[in-house]
């Protein structure tokens, strides 16, 4: 990786602290006064740190959400999250399976103080003493803390067991880029076993080879279930329920047209449907959220009565934080928003909140201004792109959306040229790499890519009508899935299900060859 690269030059120069804390009065005074062990500890300056989390017992979604609540409310600044696992148990192998991941955060409490808060909160959630890698609603261990080495009878970091353990190394490595960001990174890197750092050492582990084996894979929380979307591409059907969307606005408006519209998407082989009531085609006129819910709810509700509906996924797509929430309290799964949270302040803490997961689109300015000259330029619009992409993730992390939740999308048609849209098309690639030179995590979020019968595809192959566009949106939609796109958001269902399929296909022939 190329952040490897980076460490070596970093690492000669870095300077970390090592303070050896045994059951003594002589630790460095300007971190402690005296150890836990038999003192009393003091510690203001503000550190990252790294917690691992995992669970095995009851409602282990709910058990992660409740932890990340009160480290919050306990004095840990949570700054990113890594992906969430769903694993084999190790040691003890006659128990559930775990979930697993990782927080970076920062704190002024110190690293006695730290162990006191999370061994509380694990306690307040239900653990008790039980058996040594047995069964726990919660288990929380500080894998890092700054740039300094603990040794004592209750704490030792970095973590002793961080290298042997994949289930901790993949959520570790996804909360750091491939570039090397910090000097406590750096840091981090020089306590792997490994001259490359922990990148090294995840590689030697199996690295990226170990997910979506029968014993770790990576999913994202869709409910109380878990979703592999690394199976096989899904299929989203767009289901607008506008006057003036561009496609299709008025086909659907009546609860009865729209109904038969998602049964028959759901029959041809959608597996998510996402029901918009407010159009964002360019120079759309706004509604307010009180016109979008009348028109949404009715639909919602009365899809997710239809027994065809089972076991699929409904998203609302939405900009608005009350359209969002009222949605969800009906039943919908999660929160497309083509504004990535730019277009209503309340909307990522609102989507923290509810705990669905959450679609960041890359748009700049609304759908009124998105085509206008000043958010059509672009140096590079690949690394643009997922450049502005990672400050809504970061943004959204920040108000407590977990990466775990965050779906991707680069926002194709969406102040974007003609260029712009097949640049992204075919560099869905670089996007992801871009990203991961911020955030690993976020580099490995299902991507999702929406170039159904989009302007640029009629400007390209002369088709002035949206309805003529299928053809050019089956090859789009083609190439994205080649190029890495998970999702695929489209209106006509039956011709890209069929694409998806074939792409799935070539993609596992290919892999039967590496």
């Amino acid at each position: 990786m190329s952040g490897i690269g980076i460490l070596r030059r970093l690492t000669p120069t870095t300077k970390c602290v090592t303070n050896v804390v045994l059951k003594s009065r002589k630790a460095p005074a300007s971190f402690f006064h005296s150890s836990p062990d038999s003192t009393v500890e003091v510690h203001s300056q503000e550190e990252e740190v790294v917690i691992a989390l995992g669970s095995n017992v009851g409602n282990r979604l709910n058990n992660f959400d409740e932890a990340l609540q009160l480290m919050r409310r306990s004095g840990i600044d949570i700054m990113r999250h890594g992906c969430l696992y769903e694993t084999e148990p190790a040691y003890v192998t006659e128990q559930p399976r775990f979930l697993n991941s990782a927080i970076r955060g920062v704190t002024k409490l110190g690293p006695h103080e730290l162990l006191g808060v999370l061994k509380k909160i694990e306690k307040d959630m239900g653990r008790t003493g039980g058996i040594r890698y047995g069964p726990r609603p919660i288990d929380l261990d500080i894998l890092l803390y700054g740039k300094h080495r603990i040794h004592s009878e209750t704490l030792i970091v970095p973590h002793e067991r961080i290298w042997e353990r994949p289930f901790v190394m993949a959520p570790l490595v996804d909360l750091l880029g491939s570039n090397v960001d910090s000097d406590v990174v750096a840091c981090w890197h020089s306590y792997s076993i490994h001259p490359g750092g922990i990148f090294e050492s995840w590689e030697k582990l199996g690295g990226q080879s170990l997910i979506g084996k029968d014993g770790m894979k990576r999913v994202l929380p869709v409910g109380n279930s878990l979703w592999d979307w690394s199976v096989k591409t899904s299929v989203m059907g767009i289901l607008n329920v506008t006057p003036d969307s561009f496609s299709d606005g008025g086909k659907y408006q009546s609860v009865e047209d729209a109904v038969s519209q998602a049964r028959m998407m759901i029959l041809q082989g959608a597996d998510i449907i996402d029901i918009g009531a407010q159009s964002t085609r360019p120079m759309a006129s706004r509604i307010s959220p009180e016109e979008e819910l009348d028109r949404l709810i009715p639909v919602l509700e009365t899809i997710l009565k239809m027994p065809e509906a089972e076991g699929k996924l409904l998203s609302v797509d939405t900009f608005y934080s009350q359209v969002a929430s009222e949605a969800v309290s009906k039943g919908a799964h999660f929160v497309n928003d083509v504004s990535g949270g730019l277009l209503d302040s309340k909307m990522l803490d609102v989507v923290a909140e509810l705990k669905v997961p959450y679609v960041a689109m890359h748009m700049r300015g609304n759908p009124s201004t998105m085509q206008n000259s000043e958010n059509l330029q672009y140096d590079d619009v690949c690394k643009d792109v997922a450049s502005e992409l990672c400050v809504r993730v970061q943004d959204a992390e920040l108000a407590g959306i977990p990466a775990w939740k965050i779906i991707i999308d680069p926002g194709i048609g969406f102040s974007k040229k003609v260029e712009h849209n097949l640049d992204i098309l075919m560099g869905l690639p670089t996007i992801r790499t871009e990203i991961a030179r911020k955030s690993l995590a976020v580099s490995h979020a299902p991507l999702l890519i929406g170039p159904s019968r989009k302007r640029f595809l009629g400007d390209i192959c002369s088709r002035s009508a949206a309805s003529d566009r299928d053809p050019a949106t089956v090859a789009s939609v083609t190439m994205g899935v080649l190029g890495g796109a998970n999702i695929v958001r489209v209106h006509n269902v039956k011709d890209n299900v069929d694409a998806a399929r074939l792409c799935d296909a070539m993609i596992e022939r290919r892999a039967s060859f590496a």
